[in-house]
């Protein structure tokens, strides 16, 4: 698609700030993060060119420029970006730098009233006669004379429209509209990690921030069919769809598991019936895992929140694996976990009822000190091996579309059958 040099073409500039804190191995993630928006784009219907390196940020031309927000939006929910402009690629030619900042400058403008506008710029490329402060004081004194009479001013601090002037190479990328991504790092870029995902608020929220750190995330849900109806497995589903757009989670697994707790419940006292509940559900778990080639657990525990994640049972249920168990809440309160799960878009599915595995069989007084002897003399009274063989064949697997980074990851697993398991 060829383009007059005088003629604005619409791109998205890509910003990422973790990854250039990588020295050596910063071409590594760039290449993961480039594959991953590459993937991204290609699954939608919008048409774009190749996502590029341009001095340490990355660029894509989106040929309809009517698409061009939706683009953004798509490529700001990528791990590792975190943020994504909306800009007019143009040659360096002065006179055209000033005419198209003025161009997007009543773009972004209110429709009505007086405005305020600021020009901030950066130059790259050091051939360029001018620098950085006159780039942005002179296409300020220009905008200024242009709209002046439309009721525009300019202020230095929180303005109405930021003008972004950016001169990198042979071109100027100018941008008004700027859209925060999730940051973090590149899914893929560290391993695999099997989340124990339920239909609640902390658990989500806690599989979403190992996503953002880079890991593809298998998630783990514990139904408690067929004591209980499916409704919790829909809402991890519905959940899964809103990590899914991540591009981290490639998968959930569900194991029906509610006669198995019935089970534990007539054999073990009821204040240490939990914490039974939560060792096998860690040893399926890891044994999941194992198979699936994950490196670490996750779970939403909050230390202190319930009676199940006092230290003293945590340290209980911790002694029952040898797979790291990864806590990303373990010191956030409730308010912050909510908030969190607002922004993500899982706290409205989560705050549906629904009966799962966490409301069967529960003591009145949970044991929240368990003693290791107690734990263990417990522990020896259930048939470990026989409820985790028969919990692993019973297994469900429901994949995701992924569209980058974790479609890699699955086609590593040692098998994806529930039987080989």
């Amino acid at each position: 698609m060829s383009h007059d040099s005088k003629n604005p073409i619409t791109v998205c500039f890509i910003s990422f700030h973790e990854l250039a804190l990588k020295g050596r191995n910063r071409s590594v993630f760039e290449k993961r993060l480039r594959d991953n928006l590459e993937a991204c784009l290609k699954a939608s219907d919008i048409a774009t060119g190749q996502v590029k390196r341009i001095a340490g940020s990355l660029t894509v031309v989106v040929h309809d420029p009517e698409k061009a927000g939706e683009c953004a939006h798509l490529l700001a929910q990528v791990p590792g970006v975190t943020a994504v402009a909306i800009a007019y690629k143009i040659d360096r030619d002065w006179e055209h730098i000033c005419e198209v900042a003025l161009k997007a400058c009543r773009e972004a403008a209110p429709a009505q009233g007086a405005y305020t506008f600021k020009v901030e710029s950066r130059r790259s490329a050091t051939d360029y006669p001018k620098n950085s402060m006159d780039i942005s004081r002179e296409v300020g004194a220009y905008v200024l004379a242009a709209t002046i009479d439309e009721g525009a001013s300019v202020r230095m601090k929180n303005p109405d429209v930021l003008i972004s002037i950016k001169i990198v190479g042979g071109s100027t990328y100018i941008s008004t509209l700027k859209i925060k991504g999730i940051g973090g790092l590149p899914s893929g870029s560290s391993g695999k990690t099997v989340s124990l995902l339920s239909s609640g608020i902390d658990s989500p929220v806690a599989s979403f921030r190992m996503i953002k750190r880079g890991s593809v995330v298998l998630g783990l849900h514990f139904s408690g069919r067929p004591q209980t109806g499916s409704e919790s497995e829909h809402l991890v589903l519905e959940i899964g769809q809103v990590l899914a757009r991540t591009g981290g989670l490639a998968r959930i697994y569900v194991v029906p598991f509610g006669d198995i707790q019935r089970e534990i419940a007539s054999i073990v006292e009821p204040s240490l019936r939990v914490i039974m509940y939560r060792r096998l559900m860690l040893v399926i778990a890891e044994k999941l895992a194992r198979s699936q080639k994950a490196k670490a657990l996750i779970t939403g525990e909050s230390l202190g929140q319930v009676a199940s994640q006092t230290l003293d049972n945590i340290v209980a249920t911790n002694e029952a694996v040898s797979m790291p168990i990864l806590r990303p809440l373990i010191g956030t309160d409730k308010e912050e976990i909510i908030n969190e799960a607002r922004h993500i878009g899982s706290f409205d599915i989560s705050i549906q009822d629904a009966d799962d595995c966490c409301t069967l069989f529960m003591p009145r007084n949970p044991e929240t000190h368990a003693q290791p002897k107690q734990v263990a003399a417990s522990w020896e009274l259930l048939d470990i091996e026989e409820m985790c063989d028969r919990a692993l064949a019973s297994i469900e697997v429901h994949d995701f579309s992924t569209r980058f980074g974790a479609h890699k990851m699955l086609s590593q697993q040692a098998s994806d059958t529930p039987g080989s398991l």
